[in-house]
């Protein structure tokens, strides 16, 4: 009986190590704002303070009536912090009504089809051996991996994005909370 009971423990540290485990809030915070499923992702997003830079981008893109719709959508949400990384003048030349097209291109970058949960996009990592391949809105692929128990997303430049907060459910999706912009 007590080898019985060892092995099970030993299954259970087992499987504890070797599974990451994302914490989910009920109805987490982002930016100090609660987000809600009932709204959709442009008014929990407009309600957030950290993600102003990227509610201004969604605004000059015109895309606060795509992402306003039935969706569903996954929005991988950089940050203000975030969007502070590009270089200098990035953000400025993007938000130029003649550059809406280019910037349209980096926000649909970070939009993936579909309800991606951090669950669903967890087993898609250890189902392709490690890592994942997300097809973004925009056309191109963006690589999904974990490390350091946390789900980090590779874009086509080779540039790497951490998810700070996972699973921000919407009417018309999920969010999940990005600390880099991704680029195509």
């Amino acid at each position: 009986m007590t080898s019985r009971i060892a092995r099970t423990l030993g299954v259970c540290l087992a499987l504890s190590v070797s599974v990451p485990v994302i914490a989910v809030a009920a109805n987490p915070k982002v930016g100090g704002a609660a987000m809600y499923a009932s709204k959709t992702i442009v008014q929990n997003a407009s309600a957030a303070s950290n993600l102003s830079t990227l509610v201004a981008a969604v605004k000059a893109a015109d895309l606060v009536e795509t992402l306003s719709g039935p969706g569903p959508f996954t929005v991988f949400a950089p940050t203000n912090a975030a969007f502070s990384k590009l270089p200098a003048g990035t953000v400025p030349t993007l938000l130029k009504p003649e550059n809406k097209a280019q910037l349209a291109g980096v926000l649909t970058y970070h939009v993936v089809p579909g309800t991606i949960t951090a669950k669903a996009a967890l087993a898609a990592i250890k189902a392709g051996g490690g890592k994942a391949t997300l097809t973004t809105v925009q056309g191109e692929a963006l690589t999904a991996r974990v490390s350091g128990g946390k789900i980090v997303l590779t874009d086509a430049k080779g540039g790497k994005s951490t998810v700070t907060t996972a699973d921000v459910m919407q009417s018309n999706g999920v969010v999940h909370v990005v600390d880099t912009v991704l680029m195509p």
